[in-house]
């Protein structure tokens, strides 16, 4: 098994022709065939493509090989246009221009959607999510190019950067009110993207699919009446499952301090309480079950931070919502919801 990079989680078609993983592990006699293999008629098809920093992986499963490409061509072109949106890599990208210039005339309906479920994300966690933490990840990134942590005056200067409420939308037009702030929106846009692929593929007559953009969307069921089935990433252990859930329609989301560090006891992660500027220190991570991959990975940033028993309320409040939190120490927390297979170990409810 390889170590999966970046809040992954691995998506195992578990049963039957053996197990396959999100990005790129096959295993098992008979595992599905890889991007290049051909297809016989309504095998499954695997295509793979990199966006939003990550892996993104579409497995189609009850088409005609043809129908079935046409499908995922469709999925990635909707990819490549939420990337060129959204993404904090690309220069000309409508996010990295809003951070250069603190104002955007002409938002895409994309970027207008995703910033709506953060900000009421934002004010239904009491500013536990915010994607205005831009420059505190700035910060610490550059300090681990030298080896070192922020001092304190530097981790003041840019938290005093982070307020959600000062993010101004107006009709088409978007605007940073704070001299110096910029958004991320890497804690809500895979998942954003991955309900717009699963849309993107049953708008092209598939009817069975699961999606994979570091936050994982299904779409109806893997075969027969068989449910698509994920092993989440154990935060302390790279090859090894902390639990499996069997996806019930819903879509899955983990946040872990193992994915970005910048210091070896992991005290020191990607993940900041906007309220400190520092990471949480509770949860090694956290596993939300929702109806939406959106909502899922927006709470699961959330409820990190927001620790065990304010992000449980959170979580409940939330319809449709479930979520498995692993503590610092390893053990296991779920609410009585979140979809855990039967023959778990290792966790307690």
């Amino acid at each position: 098994m390889t170590q999966i990079t970046r809040r992954r989680i691995i998506a195992a078609t578990l049963g039957g022709a053996g197990a396959w993983a999100c990005g790129d592990l096959l295993a098992g006699a008979g595992a599905l065939a890889g991007p290049g293999a051909p297809t016989a008629a309504k095998d499954p098809l695997v295509e793979t493509t990199r966006a939003l920093g990550t892996v993104v992986s579409l497995t189609v499963v009850g088409l005609e090989e043809s129908a079935a490409r046409r499908a995922v061509r469709a999925a990635f072109d909707e990819l490549e246009k939420i990337e060129s949106l959204l993404s904090i890599y690309r220069a000309d990208s409508q996010v990295s221009r809003l951070n250069r210039d603190g104002v955007l005339d002409d938002a895409d309906p994309h970027l207008l959607a995703v910033l709506s479920a953060a900000l009421d994300t934002s004010r239904r966690s009491g500013g536990a999510f915010d994607v205005t933490v831009q420059p505190l990840w700035n910060l610490y990134a550059d300090a681990a190019k030298q080896g070192r942590l922020p001092d304190a005056a530097q981790a003041h200067a840019a938290r005093r950067l982070v307020a959600w409420r000062a993010i101004e939308v107006i009709g088409r037009r978007v605007r940073l009110t704070g001299k110096g702030m910029a958004i991320t929106l890497n804690g809500i846009a895979q998942g954003y993207a991955a309900d717009r692929l699963r849309a993107a593929l049953q708008s092209h007559g598939v009817t069975s699919a699961l999606v994979d953009v570091g936050e994982v969307a299904p779409l109806g069921k893997k075969s027969g009446r068989r449910p698509w089935t994920c092993g989440i990433q154990h935060p302390h252990e790279p090859d090894a499952y902390v639990s499996l859930a069997a996806l019930d329609g819903r879509c899955l989301a983990t946040s872990g301090d193992y994915a970005t560090t910048f210091s070896a006891d992991r005290r020191h992660h990607h993940i900041f309480d906007p309220a400190t500027g520092r990471s949480p220190l509770e949860f090694s991570s956290v596993s939300v079950a929702a109806p939406t991959a959106t909502d899922a990975d927006a709470l699961s940033t959330a409820v990190f931070v927001l620790g065990l028993e304010k992000g449980a309320e959170l979580v409940r409040a939330t319809r449709g919502a479930d979520a498995l939190f692993v503590r610092k120490d390893g053990s296991v927390v779920a609410t009585d919801g979140f979809p855990r297979t039967s023959g778990n170990s290792g966790a307690d409810s």
